[in-house]
C-alpha cells in the first residue's frame, strides 16, 4: 500500500527533529531551565529521530 523504506536524507530528518524539539526546549528555557540541558535534550531527540527514521520505525 505504501512504501516502508525511507528515502529521506538523514540530515533532513535530523534538522526537522531538532526544530521540533527546539520549540519545546526553548519554551523550557523561557521557564528557567538551564540552556545547556535544553540543548542536550534537543540533540538527543534529533539523534533518536534519525535512528528511528533509518530503522524504518517512523
Amino acid at each position: 500500500m505504501y512504501k516502508n523504506g525511507s528515502n529521506r536524507d538523514p540530515l533532513v530528518a535530523g534538522v526537522t527533529a531538532a526544530l521540533g524539539a527546539g520549540v519545546v526546549t526553548s519554551f523550557a528555557v523561557g521557564q528557567g531551565q538551564n540552556p545547556l540541558i535544553a540543548l542536550g535534550i534537543t540533540v538527543f531527540a534529533a539523534i533518536v529521530a534519525v535512528i528511528c527514521d533509518r530503522a524504518g520505525l517512523v
